[in-house]
């Protein structure tokens, strides 16, 4: 009983350190930060700026703001897009390039935290942007060819606040604190839970006895036996639990910021049991195109996977 109250202790001081003195700040400058630009309406020139050039990898005016919101805000930030094109008239096709380009690409909550354990912002935010675009086009013209391309009456206006004057601007920031406080409270039960998990396995010594049986292989192919852990917390537990784990990996040595930049394109995305819950909920025509936009999302992290271990 003392081994598991211990182990619930530790995972718990973890998991709220990790939430309020990494992920908290850091969301709350990011969030204000984009909240403001969108008040000021430069996401929307942005956002119209962009469109016509990446209509033909299947994105609407609409997608390119929800690759702006997976990139900078919150991979939960999307939703709210996703279900305002359902509502809007997107047909099917462009539901399920645009969810594919979401999964496909590397969430903030994840990536502005990391940047500060050694990830590299700059060859993370590209290779986002690259495997989100090969993610839309492939599905939009490939996997989901057969889905229907009937768009309704489209009205892709981006409702939001502004901030003409001081007060707008400190409402904003307001705004944008008790989001980012809202997210990184919210991490905290999955954290503790995450941890909780691998601490238990580490001392049971499962992740030693399946390191062990899987390591001549993953050796033979130049892969770190050490993301066994971290690869399994993230697709059963999300990116802010495998973000816990790779902390606690750093701090003891068992991982290694290259290990770290190399892994990025497949451990830092939505494309996990939670990431495909939180955004399925988006609508039922969302959910209802899933499984191509999962097919789509794979290639595209692929594509980053490549690219991260070539460069990084």
């Amino acid at each position: 009983m003392d081994i598991i109250t211990d182990i619930i202790l530790r995972a718990g001081r973890s998991a709220v350190e990790l939430a309020l003195f990494v992920l908290l700040p850091v969301m709350v400058v990011m969030l204000s930060l984009m909240r403001l630009l969108e008040a000021k309406g430069v996401l929307d020139r942005i956002v119209h700026a962009l469109a016509p050039v990446l209509r033909p990898a299947g994105l609407t005016g609409l997608g390119v703001f929800a690759a702006l919101q997976i990139n900078f805000v919150s991979f939960a930030a999307p939703v709210a897009t996703l279900t305002m094109m359902e509502s809007r008239g997107a047909s099917d096709r462009h539901l399920a390039a645009t969810l594919a380009m979401v999964m496909a690409m590397a969430q903030a909550n994840a990536v502005f935290p990391m940047i500060a354990m050694g990830l590299d912002f700059g060859l993370t935010l590209a290779l986002s942007v690259v495997g989100g675009l090969v993610a839309a086009a492939v599905t939009y013209h490939g996997f989901a060819r057969g889905l229907s391309a009937v768009e309704g009456q489209l009205d892709e206006t981006l409702h939001h606040r502004v901030a003409e004057d001081a007060k707008g601007v400190l409402d904003v920031i307001n705004r944008a604190g008790a989001e980012a406080f809202k997210i990184a409270v919210g991490a905290i039960p999955m954290l503790v839970l995450a941890l909780v998990a691998v601490l238990a396995l580490r001392t049971s010594g499962a992740v030693d006895l399946l390191t062990r049986l899987l390591a001549p292989a993953m050796t033979a192919v130049s892969i770190d036996p050490a993301l066994i852990l971290p690869t399994l917390t993230k697709y059963i537990g999300g990116g802010t639990a495998m973000m816990g784990v790779m902390d606690e990996m750093l701090r003891e040595g068992t991982a290694s910021i290259g290990m770290l930049n190399r892994s990025a394109g497949f451990l830092i995305h939505p494309l996990d049991v939670p990431g495909v819950a939180v955004l399925i909920s988006a609508g039922r025509r969302v959910a209802g195109v899933w499984k191509p936009a999962a097919l789509g999302a794979g290639v595209g992290i692929l594509a980053r996977t490549a690219g991260h271990a070539l460069l990084a």
